[in-house]
């Protein structure tokens, strides 16, 4: 393991997981072996994590002082850390009591702060936190789980007197939002993997100063994310939001105290889109939306939207063409990309949520570029809201006749899915059996409309498309025989024909 030497001469150590743009991560117990942490449900995936073993734990060595275990005395390791990696300004990301550490650090240091990613975060460090009874009335959501009543005796005999690694050992239960066999395995490394004689030094007295960090974070123009679970009892993340000059909650469903645990994919996605700085996200309905922006703000808007297992960055080369003399927005349909994965899915639910994007984003009237799936919900949407859409383009759009031999129960690939298999059955039988009236109210789309066909290597008819052509009042169809997708294999000939369209 790769290490460096802090202010006060402690040789700390730290490990990297994965590539690209470095995330800072420091680890919560307090004072807990940044093992635990993994690769952060996939996150290794989008960024290099660089994970901290604070002094006196893991293979990094104990302090001269014990007294520097407190917590405002490891913020200078966490800048020794930033200097010795030859960073102007980091992504921080702390869990739980670490969250503490990284707040202390934005606050003395908001110049060196790029991004701050809270998780579930114990907020101590700005006077919020919650009192013993208010855990134990939070705890009681899990009071249908079989394991509940024998986890409840045990938390009411904790005392004053009671061991620290006693109380982890009976808390466990409630810091998941599943207590199965991989939660268990996670806690199971609490014992080993903690300091527990440095850990009540962590928040000892003199460690915070909330009055004086709160005026410090008025300083701090650095985005911060904070997320919560939505089964964790400790923090209360929307008053610690509301005290950072740029916050965004995010709560997870289903997750607790270690929500990269609960759900791997979810929390990936949660903070991968808000670390990346060309993505965007907007909620509809209470789903997620990411979304990626190019071209003048000023501009007149397009909105791209996929087909099924793709995302936004279908479009890269479109978009970058487009955005020339356009507004692009690339949007993740839910369920891909870096979107929400809600587990509803349906080409009615693609059509409110496509709606519900151009609504909040004051997007009425936008011209709408969309292939397939996507096609499909963008020329319901403009059926039922014909005033949202201005000009539509639907590339390689299903016309919902039914499929003839219908399609079986497809099976799962093995691996994990840039999208959720769940759009696929889901919308399968909705192909199998479409609603007779998304056909037959065609003729109430007033937008006018280019239907692109990919020929006879497509897989979608080409005779329904051009049926879907003549059913739309002011429509024209195109054909480029490529195939399905025009605008990957033929990037030059689509860009052609949407500007002879006018876009």
């Amino acid at each position: 393991m790769p290490t460096f030497t802090t202010h006060d001469g402690t040789e700390l150590a730290y490990r990297v997981l994965g590539e690209g743009e470095p995330l800072v991560c420091l680890a919560g117990g307090p004072m807990r072996d940044a093992g635990y942490l993994g690769d952060l449900g996939g996150l290794a995936a989008h960024r290099a994590l660089v994970l901290l073993d604070a002094r006196g734990t893991g293979a990094s060595a104990e302090p001269a002082d014990p007294g520097t275990y407190r917590c405002d005395r490891q913020v200078g390791d966490v800048e020794a850390l930033r200097a010795h990696l030859g960073l102007e300004r980091i992504d921080l990301l702390g869990h739980s009591a670490a969250g503490n550490l990284a707040v202390l650090y934005a606050a003395a240091h908001p110049e060196r702060i790029r991004s701050l990613v809270l998780v579930t975060s114990l907020s101590r460090a700005l006077g919020v936190g919650t009192t013993d009874e208010e855990w134990d009335k939070a705890v009681e959501v899990f009071a249908d789980r079989p394991w509940y009543p024998e986890a409840r005796a045990a938390l009411d005999t904790i005392g004053p007197d009671t061991p620290l690694r006693r109380v982890y050992e009976i808390t466990a239960p409630f810091a998941y939002g599943r207590w199965d066999a991989a939660a268990q395995e996670h806690a199971a490394r609490t014992g080993p993997e903690m300091n527990w004689e440095a850990a009540p030094v962590y928040h000892g007295e003199g460690a915070y100063d909330p009055e004086t960090t709160r005026r410090a974070l008025g300083a701090l123009t650095a985005p911060v994310l904070i997320l919560a679970g939505e089964y964790d009892a400790g923090p209360t993340p929307a008053k610690a939001a509301a005290l950072f000059p740029h916050a965004e909650l995010v709560v997870q469903p289903g997750a607790a105290h270690h929500p990269w645990v609960d759900d791997p994919e979810a929390f990936a996605r949660t903070v991968a889109a808000f670390l990346d700085p060309d993505v965007s996200t907007v909620t509809v309905d209470g789903v997620r939306i990411a979304y990626r922006v190019a071209g003048p703000e000023d501009a007149r808007p397009v909105v791209l939207v996929h087909g099924r297992g793709n995302d936004g960055t279908t479009w890269t080369v479109i978009s970058a063409d487009l955005a020339a003399d356009h507004r692009v927005y690339a949007m993740d349909l839910r369920g891909h990309g870096l979107s929400d994965r809600p587990g509803s899915y349906g080409f009615e639910d693609f059509r409110d949520e496509l709606g519900g994007f151009l609504e909040a984003l004051g997007l009425t009237g936008a011209t709408v570029v969309a292939h397939s799936m996507g096609a499909a919900a963008a020329y319901l949407l403009a059926q039922c809201a014909p005033g949202l859409i201005g000009r539509l383009v639907l590339e390689e759009a299903p016309a919902f006749v039914p499929l003839d031999p219908p399609r079986p129960v497809a099976e799962r690939p093995e691996g994990a899915l840039p999208f959720d298999w769940g759009v696929v059955t889901a919308t399968d039988a909705e192909l199998n059996a479409p609603d007779p009236a998304w056909r037959e109210e065609l003729s109430a789309i007033a937008a006018p409309t280019l239907v692109l066909a990919g020929g006879p290597t497509s897989h979608i008819p080409q005779d329904q498309l051009s049926v879907l052509a003549s059913d739309i009042p002011d429509a024209r169809l195109v054909t480029i025989e490529v195939g399905h997708l025009i605008h990957n294999a033929a990037p030059a000939a689509f860009l052609a024909a949407l500007r002879e369209f006018g876009l």
